[in-house]
């Protein structure tokens, strides 16, 4: 009798222990993830990297959302402090081998990332279709993880670009263009590589995309599997925090 008594005690122990030590855990969860709106630690790319082109994708209507993303007030690239020092540093390098920077997206606000998820879900909404996605049903975007609920652009140390040959005066050909959902993107597609429906990339844009990577590995950023474009800092500063403030100079001087 006592041992089923000691028994029932100690199996209740145990349970109280790992309800606490689940409630723990999912509090810790919790905390991981912060919601910030204070922009302090953020600078103006342009003001690190006077060299640098910007093409802000979201600011415009050629994007694959066709309209100017929210949050974005003006056409300029944010991004954490130690993310633009790096820039600088992969800038220069480039500028010796006769190349600049475009830029085509740094930091994301939050609300940005919100209305991508809405406009992932309206599936009637098809409109640029042709243009960036053409080889899939829109209802997969969210599912294949192309469109996400949170975004490393929201942390503000990832950020989209390419090559510009100053020599010619044009983008540099990498095989695709900026924000094509697809194959051909994947930054380790080897040339003549099948990509489904589109056109392999060839030898010249395979080494134009291995430029940029080699520049920007060489200098902390960590590339991303599925877009030749897309890096993050590795040693990025704020690697559990998503911000909220808009794109603006002004959200900077609050």
């Amino acid at each position: 009798m006592m041992m089923n008594v000691f028994n029932k005690s100690m199996s209740f122990r145990l349970l109280a222990f790992a309800a606490v030590f689940f409630l723990a855990s999912c509090g810790n969860n919790n905390r991981a993830v912060r919601i910030e709106e204070d922009a302090s630690q953020f600078v103006l790319v342009t003001d690190v990297v006077p060299a640098v082109i910007l093409e802000i994708r979201y600011f415009s209507t050629y994007n694959c959302i066709r309209v100017r993303n929210s949050g974005y007030l003006f056409p300029i690239a944010q991004l954490t402090r130690q993310s633009a020092a790096s820039i600088k540093k992969v800038s220069d390098d480039l500028k010796e081998q006769g190349y600049c920077l475009k830029v085509f997206d740094a930091y994301r606000p939050q609300m940005a990332v919100d209305y991508f998820m809405k406009w992932a879900n309206d599936f009637g909404d098809t409109t640029m279709k042709e243009y960036f996605y053409p080889e899939l049903d829109k209802s997969v975007l969210v599912p294949q993880d192309y469109i996400a609920e949170k975004s490393g652009h929201t942390r503000g140390s990832t950020i989209d670009l390419t090559l510009f040959d100053m020599k010619t005066g044009k983008d540099v050909d990498m095989g695709c263009t900026f924000d094509y959902f697809g194959l051909v993107s994947h930054p380790d597609m080897l040339p003549g590589e099948d990509v489904g429906a589109y056109q392999p990339i060839n030898e010249e844009q395979y080494s134009n995309r291995m430029i940029l990577q080699k520049a920007m590995t060489a200098h902390g950023f960590k590339p991303y599997e599925c877009e030749w474009w897309h890096f993050t800092l590795a040693n990025e500063p704020f690697p559990s925090t998503y911000f909220t403030f808009p794109i603006s100079a002004s959200s900077l001087k609050k």
